[in-house]
């Protein structure tokens, strides 16, 4: 059945007067710094448009208040091993003068060595395919969870379940071995659906360590106060030595690993995401340098879209994370970028701290 979008909404009206809320998490900051190369020159179509071609999977394009998409490939193809995989935008290929032309490219994940912008992934709504719940019932089945085993009884080792198909977690394969690295990795197939009917994160909690990969408010977190930094050059060797070492100085793990959960839980809500994807996509509008249009093939998006046709599980999360009508406050206010002075001191100190650890790390090879 083919669902149409009506030709017209009723008029319904909301007059709110919205309140000055507080300013935004710190992470917020981040947007200024994903956004920076475009701040001189801005973004033309013709560099948006380009990314048709370096492997993007859609468009979205906002006109007049209608959301329309335009899909250049199946999302769902970033898991395959012998499908067309993701291309981020590497930095090395636009160097110099060439970074205020680098497309604008949106993604999940980044880090470091891309111009990629980081967007909170869908996975905040649930994930019925792999049976993850949306983030606020799953963060609260967590916090019931985490204290049902104590920490020092839990099976002594780093634990990732997951794909292994894209980026560094291909080599987290290499790692799976309780005697000669310390780490459980169970792969997981997104083809192969019986393999989540243990996907519960709330039921996880058995091992000490989690092993993370960086979203869209990692760049706030502090190696070593919210977590522990992996050496991507030599991971397996750094998974185990940040294994041994937390063993040995079970306090101090500890204290580490209850830093980095009360940021997720004080600072990653569900009114955060919102603002966080506003405020992004707001500040990206800002630098536009022509009039975005429906591009030939979008099709609109309206909520009759997203009600009719899912079943079982993805019909169960749309109806727990629908949102029923505006928001009686408006967004959080947006900081000020890090001034240069701040911003050099604190890539300086995650540089430092990391260099001590792996500094750690090679004394003990």
């Amino acid at each position: 059945m083919n669902i149409t979008c009506p030709a017209n909404y009723p008029s319904t009206t909301y007059n709110l007067n919205f309140q000055l809320n507080e300013t935004c998490p710190k992470y917020f900051r981040w947007i200024h710094e994903d956004l920076k190369i475009w701040k001189e020159k801005g973004i033309t179509r013709e560099m948006v448009e380009s990314l048709q071609d370096k492997g993007t999977h859609f468009r979205l394009v906002i006109v007049n208040g209608i959301a329309y998409v335009k899909q250049y490939d199946y999302l769902i193809s970033i898991w395959c091993s012998n499908a067309k995989i993701y291309q981020p935008l590497k930095k090395d290929d636009y160097k110099g003068a060439k970074a205020a032309f680098a497309p604008p490219q949106f993604h999940f994940c980044g880090d470091d060595s891309t111009y990629d912008i980081v967007f909170p992934d869908w996975s905040f709504w649930g994930w019925p395919e792999i049976n993850i719940k949306p983030w606020a019932p799953l963060l609260k089945d967590i916090k019931e969870g985490n204290p049902v085993k104590n920490w020092t009884s839990r099976k002594p080792y780093a634990f990732w379940k997951g794909n292994l198909y894209n980026g560094p977690r291909r080599e987290l394969k290499k790692c799976n071995s309780t005697n000669d690295w310390n780490t459980v990795i169970i792969k997981q197939d997104w083809r192969e659906k019986e393999a989540f009917s243990n996907s519960d994160l709330s039921k996880q909690c058995i091992h000490r360590y989690k092993l993370y990969m960086e979203e869209f408010h990692g760049q706030s977190l502090i190696p070593m106060v919210h977590y522990w930094p992996a050496n991507p050059d030599n991971l397996c060797h750094s998974i185990k030595f940040a294994v041994d070492w937390g063993n040995k100085n079970t306090h101090k793990a500890q204290e580490i690993g209850k830093a980095g959960s009360k940021f997720m839980s004080d600072q990653i809500k569900m009114e955060n995401v919102y603002d966080y994807m506003f405020h992004l996509l707001n500040e990206n509008a800002k630098l536009l340098k022509y009039r975005p249009t429906i591009p030939e093939g979008a099709i609109e998006l309206c909520s009759e879209k997203f009600a009719c046709g899912p079943m079982g599980l993805e019909a169960t999360f749309k109806k727990e994370t629908m949102v029923n009508g505006p928001s009686e406050h408006g967004p959080c206010k947006l900081p000020p970028p890090y001034d240069p002075n701040t911003l050099e001191a604190i890539l300086d100190r995650n540089v430092k701290i990391k260099q001590v650890v792996e500094m750690w790390e090679k004394g003990s090879a």
